[in-house]
């Protein structure tokens, strides 16, 4: 991301976060209420799921980069199986 503000960048994070978050909430809300979700939308969820935690992990690289006068705007999107191996 290339942005002369970094709290833009950050904010445009947090901004797809949000939205990631509330495709998740939908998603398991009509496998709630369906008592279970189809093979497309199971894949989805996963997929979001896998994309909160890079944008989550995306955002903590960013800050702690500007807490320690480093570019934020050279952190960068980790793999999938990078941040998915986090034991929190």
């Amino acid at each position: 991301m290339n942005s002369s503000n970094p709290a833009d960048s950050n904010a445009r994070i947090l901004d797809n976060i949000n939205a990631l978050v509330a495709e998740e909430r939908d998603l398991r809300a009509r496998s709630t209420d369906r008592l279970g979700l189809g093979a497309d939308e199971r894949a989805r969820l996963r997929t979001v799921e896998v994309e909160l935690d890079q944008c989550w992990d995306l955002l903590r690289q960013r800050r702690a980069k500007s807490e320690f006068g480093e570019n934020p705007d050279e952190a960068a999107v980790r793999p999938p199986n990078e941040v998915e191996g986090y034991q929190g």
